[in-house]
C-alpha cells in the first residue's frame, strides 16, 4: 500500500517526538525502535549527595570536597503571584518559587543529575537551559516538561564559572521576561580564595501593561518587550528587594563577594557600588581576574560578573545599574550596610548616604509598610464608619513621603529646612501654605525669580516636575503641606489635573 508525502511526513513528526526514528546511511528507519543507552562508569566521580540550593540574596556555603561527586539538584517551577512594587502585584514564572531562582553551587568534574519538576499549578509548560552545561540547549532539549510533570537528564560539569540559567520555552523572551533565570557556580578544582561574605544578586527587566508604580495586578506586556522598553529594571525580583531590612550586610574590614548575573531578557547591565571599588573582577563569570580596582563592569544579558572588594568604612553602599534611570526611576537600586568603626584615614566628613537613596530609603521603605497598614485600615473602616476622609489623607502623606525622598529631598533637605540664601524652607512655610493652587502651579511650571518666604528673599530656579504624574504630585504637596510643622488640606489628583489642563503653552521658539 502506498503512503502519500503528508502521511509520510506526519508519520516522521510523530516518530520524532517519540523519539524511535533511527537515521542510517540508507535513510530514515521509523520501524525500529531506539533503544536505551547505557550510562558510562566515570572513574572520578566519587560518592553522592544533594545539592544545597539557596535563595537571593544567600548562596550556599563554599563546596569543600577535593573530589567529583554524584550530585542531585532537583528545582521546581511555580507560577506564583508575587510583589513587584508597593501596591504592585505580578505573575511571576519562577525557578524555585523566587526570583531569581535557586542559587546552584558544585564543583567542576561533578556529574550533575538535574531533575526539573513543573508543579501541578503551572498553566505553561517550561524547560531549563543551563549556560554551564555541555549539550544540546544547555538541558533544553532533555527538560521540556509540562504542568504536573518532572524531567531529568545528567551532564558533567566540565567548565569551571559562573553561569547563568534560564527558561528555554518558546516565546523564550516572555519565559524569561517574566522571571526564569538564575545562577549556577561550578567552582574551580582548586576552589575560590576565601572571603568573609558571599551575595546572589541578579539584575532582570520587566515588561508590563501599567506604568511603573501603577497599582493592582500587572501582566506582560509583549509589545513593549520587543521594543526594549522595560517597566521596571530591579534587582533580585522586586523593587526594593535589597534595601531597609532587606540589605546585604557586612563589618568594617571584611571582604564581600557579590556573584552578580544579568537575566535580561534584553538589557545590559552596568554594575556599580556607589562609594566602593572592585578590588578584583571576574568578567563574564569567567575564573580569572581579568581587571583589578575596576569601577563599573558590564554584566551582558544572559551573562555574570564576579566581584570582590573589601570595605574600609562604615556607612550605607549603594547598588546601581549606573544606567541611573534605571536605578532611581525603575527600580535597580539596592543597599550593602555596613557596621563598625570609623576610619578617618581612609574616609572624613559627613555621611549622606540619602543623596542616592530615591525612593528606596529606609524611611520610605517604613513609609510603605505604613501605607499598607493604612490601607487595610481604610478598608476596614469602609465597612464601619466614615473615617474613610482622614485615612485617605494619611495615605496621600504617605505615599507622598515617598516621592519626596525620591525627589525634593535633596534640595529641601531632609527636614524641609532647604539651603540657606539659596533654597527656601519648607518647614511652616508661610509662602507654601498660603496658595494651596499657586503650590501646585510651581510644581507643574517651575518658578523663577524673587520670592520672600518666612520673611527671607530667595532668588532662584526651581524646575519644573511635570514629568511627575498627577497623583504623585497630589501626594507629595500634601506631605509637605503636612509635615515640618505644617498643616493644611490634602492637594487632590483632581486639582492637579486640572490646573495641569489651564497651564499655559510653552512659549513660541525665536529662531522658527
Amino acid at each position: 500500500m502506498k503512503m502519500n508525502m503528508q502521511t509520510i511526513g506526519m508519520t516522521l513528526v510523530f516518530a520524532l517526538t517519540l523519539g524511535v526514528v533511527e537515521i542510517t546511511a540508507a535513510g530514515t528507519d521509523i520501524t525500529k525502535p531506539k533503544g536505551p543507552t547505557a550510562k558510562g562508569v566515570d572513574p572520578d566521580i566519587i560518592g553522592e549527595e544533594t545539592a544545597v540550593l539557596a535563595q537571593a540574596p544567600q548562596v550556599p556555603p563554599p563546596v569543600k570536597r577535593t573530589h567529583a561527586t554524584k550530585v542531585n539538584v532537583k528545582i521546581e517551577v511555580r507560577e506564583v503571584v508575587k510583589k513587584m512594587a508597593d501596591g504592585v502585584d505580578y505573575l511571576f514564572w519562577t525557578f524555585g518559587g523566587d526570583v531569581p531562582g535557586s542559587f546552584i553551587r558544585i564543583r567542576e568534574g561533578d556529574l550533575v543529575e538535574f531533575t526539573l519538576a513543573n508543579h501541578p499549578s503551572s498553566k505553561m509548560p517550561h524547560n531549563i537551559d543551563l549556560h554551564a552545561v555541555t549539550g544540546p540547549g544547555g538541558g533544553a532539549a532533555s527538560s521540556f516538561t509540562a504542568p504536573g510533570h518532572s524531567s531529568q537528564f545528567s551532564f558533567k560539569a566540565l567548565n569551571p564559572g559562573l553561569y547563568v540559567y534560564h527558561c528555554a520555552t518558546a516565546p523564550v523572551p516572555m519565559h524569561v521576561g517574566n522571571g526564569m533565570y538564575g545562577l549556577i557556580l561550578v567552582e574551580p578544582k582548586e576552589g575560590l580564595p576565601p572571603v568573609d561574605r558571599e551575595y546572589y544578586v541578579m539584575q532582570g527587566d520587566f515588561y508590563t501593561t501599567g506604568k511603573f508604580g501603577a497599582e493592582g495586578l500587572q501582566t506582560f506586556d509583549q509589545e513593549k518587550a520587543t521594543d526594549e522598553r522595560p517597566t521596571y529594571v530591579v534587582f533580585n525580583g522586586a523593587v526594593g528587594a535589597l534595601v531597609g531590612d532587606k540589605a546585604i550586610t557586612a563589618k568594617v574590614g571584611e571582604t564581600v563577594r557579590l556573584y552578580v548575573g544579568n537575566g535580561g531578557p534584553n538589557l545590559l547591565s552596568s554594575f556599580h557600588v556607589i562609594g566602593e571599588i572592585f578590588d578584583r573582577v571576574y568578567p563574564e563569570g569567567g575564573t580569572l581576574v581579568a581587571q583589578k580596582n575596576v569601577q563599573t563592569t558590564l554584566v551582558p544579558a544572559g551573562g555574570s560578573a564576579i566581584v570582590e572588594f573589601k570595605v574600609e568604612v562604615p556607612g550605607t553602599f549603594i547598588i546601581v545599574d549606573h544606567s541611573l534611570s534605571r536605578a532611581f526611576n525603575k527600580g535597580a537600586l539596592g543597599m550593602l550596610k555596613v557596621a563598625g568603626p570609623e576610619n578617618l584615614l581612609v574616609y572624613s566628613g559627613k555621611e549622606v548616604d540619602a543623596v542616592y537613596l530615591g525612593r528606596q530609603a529606609a524611611a520610605g521603605s517604613e513609609s510603605e509598610k505604613k501605607v499598607a497598614s493604612l490601607q487595610a485600615q481604610m478598608k476596614e473602616a469602609i465597612k464601619t464608619d466614615p473615617r474613610i476622609a482622614s485615612l485617605t489623607k494619611e495615605i496621600q502623606v504617605e505615599k507622598g513621603k515617598q516621592v519626596f525622598m525620591q525627589t525634593c529631598f535633596v534640595c529641601h533637605q531632609i527636614d524641609g529646612q532647604g539651603i540657606p540664601s539659596q533654597i527656601p524652607p519648607l518647614a511652616k512655610s508661610d509662602f507654601l501654605m498660603a496658595e494651596k493652587e499657586r503650590a501646585v502651579r510651581i510644581v507643574l511650571q517651575g518658578q523663577t525669580g524673587e520670592l520672600t518666604v518666612n520673611g527671607k528673599k530667595f532668588n532662584g530656579t526651581m524646575i519644573p516636575l511635570n514629568y511627575l504624574p498627577d497623583e504623585d504630585i497630589a501626594n507629595v504637596l500634601t506631605y509637605v503641606r503636612n509635615s515640618f510643622g505644617n498643616s493644611g488640606d490634602s492637594v487632590s489628583v483632581t486639582e492637579v489635573r486640572r490646573i495641569r489642563s489651564e497651564a499655559p503653552p510653552p512659549p513660541a521658539n525665536p529662531f522658527e
